[in-house]
């Protein structure tokens, strides 16, 4: 059978399995990157140099199929990650919207309810200038 181990305080196994965490990373100012895809809206916090802090999407909530497109979910989506941002002390923060899903206008709503200051909103949607070219005719 072996020996029974207790664990004790200092022992390394206890450590690295649950116990606390990290501490908690403290923002003043951060970047909102908003993509609103027609099936999902994903929502990610970053510091200024760009290092994702907190992230969230309608998918991870618990919305499923069609529900995850809608303005509702994405609302959802908002209030989490601003949960998130003032418990790092979060101030201000720049917006960077991409997609033309139906839920972006409705997460950065729902993100600023949370109490914190809006300094810019981007729109960096890729758009397409001219597109694949199309096939020849067929020749018979």
């Amino acid at each position: 059978m072996g020996k029974k181990r207790i664990a004790s305080k200092g022992d390394k196994e206890s450590n690295l399995k649950g116990g606390k965490k990290g501490k908690k990373r403290k923002l003043a100012v951060g970047v909102l990157n908003v993509l609103a895809t027609y099936n999902n809206t994903i929502v990610t916090l970053a510091d200024p140099k760009g290092n994702s802090v907190a992230a969230t999407s309608a998918g991870a909530l618990g919305f499923r199929g069609a529900k995850k497109a809608t303005p509702f979910a994405a609302a959802k989506v908002g209030e989490t990650v601003a949960e998130q941002a003032e418990s790092m002390g979060l101030k201000e923060v720049s917006v960077v919207v991409k997609g033309v899903g139906s839920g972006r206008e409705a997460a950065i709503r729902s993100f600023v309810s949370g109490g914190i200051a809006i300094t810019s909103i981007q729109d960096q949607t890729p758009v397409p200038h001219n597109g694949p070219t199309r096939r020849k005719p067929r020749r018979v």
